[in-house]
């Protein structure tokens, strides 16, 4: 593997940067409200399925306790 000079390689970062396509701060803003609208709906479903598991467990118990 070559070895390159400090300043060739701040041109090569910088030359790679200038490729990158920026998301716009509508993308950002819609990104981050979708990532918040399905955190909340997973945690809605694993909280239903706790309560249920919990209340069947409850009646097994009773059942047989």
């Amino acid at each position: 593997m070559a070895i390159t000079n400090p300043l060739q390689f701040i041109q090569q970062v910088r030359s790679e940067v200038s490729k990158v396509v920026w998301p716009t701060r509508r993308e950002v803003v819609l990104t981050t409200v979708m990532v918040f609208i399905m955190a909340a709906l997973t945690a809605i479903f694993f909280a239903t399925v706790d309560i249920l598991i919990r209340g069947g467990l409850r009646q097994v118990l009773e059942i047989f306790g």
